[in-house]
C-alpha cells in the first residue's frame, strides 16, 4: 500500500496561485507536480474561498486553538466532576435501600 503524501501549506498555496493565474491547465500544472488534476481544482476552489478572509484583517471566523485546548480542560474537569456527583448519587441511593427495611419494622 503506498504511502499518503503529505504537502506543505506553500506548496498547495504555489500550486493554487498556478491554477489561479490561468497561464496553464488544470492538467499542465497537475503533469508538472506530479499530482492529480482533483487536488489542484481542490486547492484552487479552497484558495478561491479563503480569499475573503485574507482581508478580514486577521480575524478569525472560528475559535482559536488556545481556546479550543481551553474548551477541551473545561470538559474534562465537568466530567470528572459529573462522575464524582453520579458515584455519590448512587452510593446514596444504595444507603437509603439498605436502611428502608429497618425503618419499615419501627
Amino acid at each position: 500500500m503506498a504511502k499518503r503524501r503529505n504537502f506543505t501549506d506553500q506548496f498547495k498555496a504555489k500550486v493554487a496561485l498556478e491554477a489561479l493565474r490561468g497561464d496553464k491547465t488544470v492538467q499542465e500544472i497537475a503533469a508538472k507536480h506530479q499530482l492529480h488534476p482533483n487536488q489542484v481544482s481542490t486547492w484552487k476552489r479552497q484558495a478561491i474561498e479563503g480569499m475573503a478572509d485574507v482581508f478580514s484583517g486577521g480575524k478569525q471566523s472560528g475559535p482559536t486553538e488556545a481556546e479550543i485546548k481551553d474548551l477541551h480542560a473545561k470538559i474534562g474537569r465537568l466530567a470528572v466532576e459529573n462522575d464524582l456527583y453520579e458515584e455519590k448519587f448512587v452510593n446514596r441511593r444504595a444507603d437509603a435501600r439498605r436502611c428502608a427495611p429497618a425503618l419499615r419494622l419501627h
